[in-house]
């Protein structure tokens, strides 16, 4: 059977803060730039699931596309919509906020739960702007 690759999108707004509280305000706008504003920005995100597998012979599926989104919205979407994703979200204390760090931790966040419905997490991919989005295939 030949090998299928799916992707699911989800979206979500979310605050958050680019910095290190132990440099100075100073270090932390030159190295990160108007995202270490100490008073927040926002973005509103896009997450892009992608589930490899064979497709099912009955259904024709890899997995079904709604069990995806409903894992989707349980594991991440409904812990970060119109959240702060330094201050409210469990699975990111103490990780900065990048865009690359919450790749990886929506991976950690989807991995099982895909596999249990039988699909096996190939890419997650998160769209902060127009012009930005991280990529992370569990390496």
């Amino acid at each position: 059977m030949p090998i299928v690759h799916i992707t699911r999108r989800e979206r979500f707004s979310a605050a958050h803060r680019l910095g290190r509280p132990e440099w100075s305000a100073e270090k932390n706008l030159a190295t990160f730039g108007k995202c270490s504003n100490p008073n927040w920005h926002g973005h509103n995100y896009e997450l892009w699931v992608t589930v490899k597998g064979e497709t099912d012979p009955e259904t024709g599926f890899v997995i079904d596309l709604s069990a995806l989104g409903r894992i989707m919205h349980k594991q991440v979407i409904d812990l970060v919509d119109h959240k702060n994703l330094d201050l409210d979200v469990p699975f990111m204390k103490g990780v900065g906020s990048t865009t690359e760090n919450l790749a990886v931790a929506c991976w950690k966040q989807l991995e099982v739960p895909i596999a249990k419905i039988g699909g096996k997490l190939f890419r997650v991919k998160i769209q902060e702007t127009e012009n930005n989005s991280v990529e992370y295939y569990g390496e």
